[in-house]
C-alpha cells in the first residue's frame, strides 16, 4: 500500500525559509512523479510544484515560481520542497501526492496517493 508522509512544517517569519519533505514507502516511488499542493480552509487545494520520476523536469505555479524549489532523492525515497522568501500568504497545509506519469500538471485530480499533510505557518 503506497504511503506518503510529509514532515518539516512549522512556524517561520515572513522572508524566512523552510524545507519540507515527503517520504514514500510501500512501493517503487522512484518511478512516480510527485507534486506538492497546499490548502487553506474554505479554499480549493492548489498545486504548486511537481517533478518527474528522475528529477529532470519540474513545473511550478506562478505563485511560488522563483521562491520554491522541488527536488528529489530517489535513494531516500524523498521529495523535498525548499521554500524561500516565505510570505504570510504561504500559510497552509502542504500535501504531497504521486502520479504514475509526469505531465507537468498541477491539477490535484491527476494525482493518486496523498499524504496527510504538514502545516506551514508564516507569521511575525
Amino acid at each position: 500500500q503506497p504511503l506518503l508522509v510529509e514532515s518539516g512544517g512549522g512556524l517561520v517569519r515572513p522572508g524566512g525559509s523552510l524545507r519540507i519533505s515527503c517520504v514514500a514507502s510501500g512501493y517503487a516511488s522512484e518511478h512516480y512523479a510527485v507534486g506538492w499542493f497546499r490548502q487553506v480552509p474554505e479554499k480549493e487545494r492548489e498545486g504548486i510544484a511537481c517533478i518527474d520520476s528522475g528529477g529532470d523536469n519540474t513545473a511550478y505555479a506562478d505563485s511560488v515560481k522563483g521562491r520554491f524549489t522541488i527536488s528529489r532523492d530517489n535513494g531516500k525515497k524523498t521529495v523535498y520542497l525548499q521554500m524561500n522568501s516565505l510570505q504570510v500568504e504561504d500559510t497552509a497545509i502542504y500535501y504531497c501526492a504521486d502520479a504514475l506519469w509526469y505531465t507537468g500538471s498541477l491539477d490535484p485530480s491527476d494525482y493518486e496517493s496523498w499524504g496527510q499533510g504538514t502545516q506551514v505557518n508564516v507569521s511575525s
